[in-house]
């Protein structure tokens, strides 16, 4: 039986410091794995590299863990196969068609709503959002960094704080790895307490509904009003020309494509959770809930196309098959976080940091240091999943044996790497804000993080006050 000692913090810290120094998440995980096996067995390197990857493969004989993982290939698949067969282009044909934007206000809660609405996948939410608002946000003269803006503080933060999605799915998935028996409902429960994407929403809309312009937005703002889209010099992430092309829908495009599939993805999952928890939704299966969900709504974009005979099923298999490629990454990082979560509850990491923290630091500063540090990390590697995958575990082993509430431990973990993201300029959401709305990158990072400070520090303070006279 391996005795925590201060050995045991070793393995996530250095996959800490490693992922912030390297921004290689998947590299930064791997060591931090092996460096756990080696302790846990007492092993020589190459014996505990050995151990680490049988290690990785006993995560697969956990059929939660193995359900995310697989979840997460299919939900790469469905993204694509909306995409390639015209769903897209036909929803922002539709939008187009019937003229609901008469004048600059309008436009920019188009753009806010359909962030709100399309809560699928951020990415696709900023593709969306941008593809549909751009010509409109130049037509009426506002800024591309303010539609940056609006996207941006639209996607990720909507999509953390909805469980029917594969942001939900892979929080729950990280719960689920961590010991915790009701995923769902820590996660449920955390919702509200989620400070800063709830921060940035609020900020967002209150910014369109008084037109409020901090520091360099309005700048960029008196420049779009002088007729210049872009700074002189600056270099739009995408060509715009391109982003036109790619918006033209020809008759078989239809918004049914996207909009039915994403339909029964959503009333899928509480269904799943209904039947998997024998009527008790809280008690239902996450893992289970959100693969069903998918493969659901991937046989319905399926039979949609095929019966209007757009494409055959080699065509959509394809589609599928480099979905999934795309998302690949992602699913090994979850691989190697769930392993990361085993190896660290087999050395006692977390009672070993509960038990340190509870003798050497006020309960009351936990929260807003957990932010903090989940800000800083996500800043600096440029991703909210891989902080997730680092963060999460470390935080519910540090709650659950102090038997502090870890649905507001989660919170101050997601609300710190949304922010994260948000504000980094190598965070791969911020990019593609910055290329759906065709506007300089740095000028996107620039003009936004004023405003992402201030929901940072809406959310710092709330994590206090909870510290002080909740938590």
């Amino acid at each position: 039986m391996y005795e925590p000692s201060w050995l045991s913090t070793l393995p996530p810290v250095l996959a800490i410091i490693l992922a912030i120094s390297t921004r290689q998440v998947i590299l930064s995980l791997g060591v931090g794995i092996w460096l756990g096996f080696c302790l846990l067995k007492g092993a020589q390197p190459l014996q505990g590299l050995a151990h680490a990857l049988d290690g990785i493969v006993a995560v697969l004989g956990d059929p939660g863990d193995t359900r995310v993982i697989l979840f997460t290939l299919l939900i790469g698949g469905l993204i694509a196969t909306i995409e390639k067969v015209g769903g897209v282009r036909g929803f922002i044909a539709y939008l187009q068609h019937r003229r609901w934007v008469s004048q600059a206000k309008h436009a920019k809660w188009l753009a806010f709503l359909i962030g709100v609405v399309v809560f699928i996948e951020s990415n696709i939410t900023l593709l969306v959002a941008g593809a549909i608002s751009r010509p409109l946000f130049d037509k009426y003269k506002i800024s591309r960094e303010k539609l940056a803006y609006i996207i941006d503080s639209t996607s990720a933060p909507i999509c953390i704080l909805i469980p029917l999605n594969a942001w939900g799915a892979v929080v729950i998935g990280l719960l689920a790895s961590s010991a915790i028996e009701n995923p769902v409902e820590v996660f449920v429960g955390a919702i509200a307490f989620n400070f800063y994407a709830l921060a940035a929403i609020l900020v967002a809309a209150l910014v369109i509904r008084w037109d409020l312009d901090i520091g360099p937005m309005k700048a960029a703002q008196h420049r779009t009003e002088r007729g210049l889209m872009l700074w002189p010099g600056a270099t739009p992430m995408i060509d715009p020309s391109i982003i036109a092309e790619q918006q033209v829908a020809d008759a078989t495009d239809k918004a049914r494509f996207m909009l039915i599939p994403i339909f029964v993805m959503v009333i899928s999952m509480p269904l799943g959770l209904y039947v998997t928890g024998d009527g008790d939704l809280r008690a239902g299966s996450g893992s289970t809930a959100v693969l069903w969900a998918v493969v659901a709504a991937l046989l319905v974009a399926w039979v949609l196309v095929l019966i209007q005979g757009k494409h055959g099923v080699g065509d959509l298999m394809q589609m599928f098959l480099r979905g999934a490629g795309g998302l690949l990454p992602v699913a090994i990082i979850l691989l190697l976080a769930l392993a990361m979560g085993d190896v660290a509850n087999l050395l006692g990491t977390g009672l070993y940091i509960a038990q340190l923290v509870q003798d050497s630091l006020p309960v009351f500063l936990f929260l807003p240091l957990l932010f903090l540090v989940s800000a800083v990390i996500a800043f600096s590697i440029g991703t909210s999943w891989g902080t997730f995958a680092i963060m999460i575990p470390l935080a519910m082993q540090i709650a659950l044996p102090l038997e502090l509430s870890t649905s507001l431990f989660l919170a101050a973990v997601l609300s710190g790497a949304i922010f994260g993201d948000h504000a980094s300029p190598i965070s791969d959401t911020t990019v593609v804000a910055s290329m759906a709305a065709a506007t300089d990158h740095i000028d996107h990072v620039r003009t936004q993080l004023p405003y992402a400070l201030l929901s940072a520090g809406i959310a710092v303070s709330g994590f206090l006050f909870l510290g002080l006279f909740i938590l």
